[in-house]
């Protein structure tokens, strides 16, 4: 009895309490679409050595002198015992990056540009303006410095017309004879060395230096590469990427790699002696070494000589960290067998890279950077897990992973310094900010509030965390309530998918939280899955969706929704709209061509017929990946079935379709052929084109239009969906 009356009691004050919080709520108004100017993000915390400060990247938007916004970062320095106490280190700009802490935490390297190409910068930390370093003809980026500060690497892009030698696969095109440079001074001067006059009446010598002066303007383009395709634009030139060493003392610098290879991820030796660099060694062109396998290369600084450290038929070493000490190796790996869905691997090695012991097999997930300890015992590395972005700690003796924090969270950049761990923090309560703990995560405190400040008189839809069981998958899903919600009332709710296949969502997902609370602000009820093929859930899980990109994924989606709707009354199964961007468009496009229970539905930057896509766009390889090529036996038919422009006679939702004008990840020409097949079906669809962006309109575009995409989304739902008074 008096257990029963505890619970009676229990029950009556959390729904006082419930009450009183619904109240509060409504005093607040809904995250606004142009909120999203106001969303700051924190990025690249590092710990000084001494443990008494932090630098760390502030990224933001500014208006400008037109009242248009432009992206900016700036780099601030805060007192870790006195966190209100902040020094600004630079001016806000656009093109800063890859910063880097001296050993001795005096000065601060970092990429910048300069007379048109990205250099290195430095800047004393304890007074004086940023300085630039190189001067390098192909730019200089990536700053790495030296165990004793007196050097710092640096990596570069050079032309494959302007490596000395003959390339390792046959170059029959005009021109590199003549030096193939997008300059026609260069091409002259190698035309008069070989005595060469550009003639296309004469002979074929003659015409090749007429054809290559016409390249040399990029008109026209000349293409001889598999993957020519960029984000916006053609991408023709091959390059190559290497490594150089400025010296501090004596302020020169100096290359230490060439040739037709690229080195990158470049770690130095603990003495200082040599770099572990990651490198692939091409068989023939480049572009066509789809499955060769990266290694880690040794490159010496006394005769810059370059030899194989760590190679197999079995990985692909993709970079190594020498612990502070110098007697471990962290590697890092996947393993090559099935290469589309393997997971990460990261092991422990001794310095000379022999007796790999890999500790991340049994987390079965795609793992992120990492950091060392201090005192060489234990690393911390993060991944997508579960729908949050999880921190991990390896104990170096021994290989045992503890989870330091997880949950329905994102943890993104971090620092370990001392007993100190920093690090920024994706929630639905605030989107970003700085945290301090200690190194178990213990103790957390709230080091930055650059979006608490905003957020403090704002309504956020807080989503609720659910599972189905779809076939032999857990698909877990999570359900956001409409502003202003009353008991009894029923409201339209919108189905969101992710893209990829392999992308997750989450409450610890940044990208999507300004969407999802404006729509929930406008009154929708937001429903997010997991499907089969995401990322985060381990290989079994990402390869859920083999030879399966319509069925299963929709089965899952639609599965969500299903069980939200018996969960929820507050749910209108009449009244539901549909979204998704990429590969969810290609997702949207499918359902709708099986489903019509939606009112309306809009996809976006999508693919709609997959072999056409092999074609079109530079994410190709998916096609091969998941179903093979068209020609081999069996695939075209599977390629067919999968394809939503296959079923578009049957689509009768309202449709938009949403596409930039440079996008050439999935192609524009994708989103032409639906549209122009709908409008000759006489089926309602409206087609969107947005000038300039490409396939990252939604996270990276001009903010105007990002603004613009969000505002037509809701408005293009308000056409169809009816709303409670």
């Amino acid at each position: 009895m008096q257990n029963a009356l505890k619970l009676k009691a229990g029950i009556l004050s959390f729904c006082f309490y419930l009450c009183l919080w619904s109240l509060q709520a409504q005093d607040k108004k809904p995250v606004q679409l142009s909120d999203m100017t106001k969303i700051v993000t924190v990025s690249n915390p590092e710990i000084s050595p001494d443990g008494a400060s932090l630098i760390f990247a502030k990224n933001f938007m500014e208006a400008n002198k037109d009242g248009n916004y432009e992206y900016k970062s700036q780099l601030l320095k805060m007192n870790l015992s006195d966190p209100s106490q902040l020094k600004v280190l630079n001016s806000p700009t656009y093109d800063l990056s890859n910063f880097s802490l001296s050993p001795d935490g005096k000065k601060l390297a970092f990429t910048k540009g300069w007379e048109g190409k990205a250099q290195i910068w430095i800047l004393p930390l304890d007074g004086g303006e940023a300085q630039v370093l190189t001067s390098e003809k192909y730019g200089a980026s990536s700053p790495v410095w030296s165990p004793d500060g007196s050097k710092l690497l640096f990596s570069f892009s050079v032309p494959e017309w302007a490596i000395d030698g003959d390339p390792t696969w046959d170059n029959p095109r005009p021109g590199r004879t003549y030096g193939d440079e997008p300059n026609y001074a260069a091409i002259k001067e190698g035309l008069e060395k070989e005595n060469v006059k550009p003639d296309m009446d004469g002979d074929v010598s003659e015409l090749r230096a007429w054809l290559a002066k016409n390249a040399s303007k990029k008109d026209p383009q000349v293409v001889d590469r598999l993957n020519f395709l960029g984000e916006r634009g053609l991408s023709t030139d091959i390059s190559f990427r290497h490594l150089g060493v400025y010296d501090l003392t004596t302020g020169h610098s100096e290359v230490l790699t060439s040739g037709y290879q690229s080195f990158g991820g470049a770690e130095w030796a603990p003495d200082g002696s040599y770099i572990l660099t990651v490198s692939l060694e091409y068989e023939g062109h480049p572009d066509y070494t789809m499955d060769l396998n990266s290694g880690i290369y040794k490159v010496m600084l006394s005769d810059k000589s370059v030899s194989t450290f760590l190679a197999s038929d079995d990985y692909r070493y993709t970079g190594a960290t020498f612990s502070p000490d110098g007697k471990s190796l962290l590697i890092y790996a996947q393993d090559t067998e099935d290469r589309t869905f393997n997971q990460s691997l990261l092991g422990i090695a001794k310095p000379d890279g022999t007796s790999i012991k890999w500790f991340t097999e049994d987390i079965d997930r795609r793992l992120g950077g990492s950091k060392w300890t201090d005192d060489s015992k234990a690393i911390y590395f993060a991944g997508a897990n579960e729908g949050g972005t999880t921190l991990y700690k390896v104990q170096a003796s021994n290989g045992k992973v503890s989870k330091v924090i997880t949950g329905p969270v994102g943890v993104g950049d971090f620092d370990v310094q001392g007993e100190k761990l920093v690090y920024s923090l994706i929630q639905v309560s605030n989107p970003n900010e700085l945290y301090l703990s200690d190194l178990e995560g213990k103790g957390q405190k709230m080091l930055t509030d650059y979006n608490a400040k905003w957020l403090a008189d704002r309504w956020v839809s807080m989503p609720t965390a659910h599972e189905v069981k779809v076939d032999e998958f857990d698909v877990d899903f999570w359900v956001m309530p409409p502003f202003g919600q009353k008991e009894g009332v029923k409201y339209p709710t919108l189905l969101e998918m992710h893209g990829g296949p392999t992308a997750m969502w989450g409450p610890g997902e940044l990208s999507m939280w300004h969407e999802f609370q404006v729509l929930a602000g406008r009154g929708y009820g937001v429903v997010y899955a997991n499907p089969r093929g995401s990322g985060g859930y381990g290989k079994d899980f990402q390869k859920g969706n083999y030879r399966d990109w319509g069925d299963g994924p929709a089965k899952d989606v639609l599965a969500a929704l299903d069980e939200a709707g018996e969960f929820y009354e507050w749910i209108d199964e009449d009244q539901l709209v549909l979204t998704g961007g990429s590969y969810a468009g290609y997702l949207t496009a499918w359902i709708v061509g099986h489903d019509h229970r939606f009112k309306a539905a809009l996809a976006q930057r999508g693919v709609y017929e997959l072999t056409f896509f092999m074609g079109e766009g530079n994410a190709w390889r998916l096609v091969p990946n998941y179903f093979g090529y068209p020609w081999e036996e069996g695939a075209k038919e599977i390629l067919d079935y999968n394809s939503p422009q296959t079923y578009v006679q049957d689509i009768q939702t309202p449709l938009m379709i949403f596409h930039g004008d440079s996008d050439l990840r999935t192609g524009v020409r994708q989103s032409e052929l639906l549209y122009k097949s709908l409008k000759i079906l006489n089926k309602p669809v409206e087609y969107i084109r947005y000038p300039e962006e490409g396939h990252e309109l939604s996270r990276s575009g001009a903010v105007q239009r990002r603004l613009d995409r969000i505002g037509r989304i809701v408005e293009f739902f308000e056409r169809y969906v009816t709303h409670p008074e």
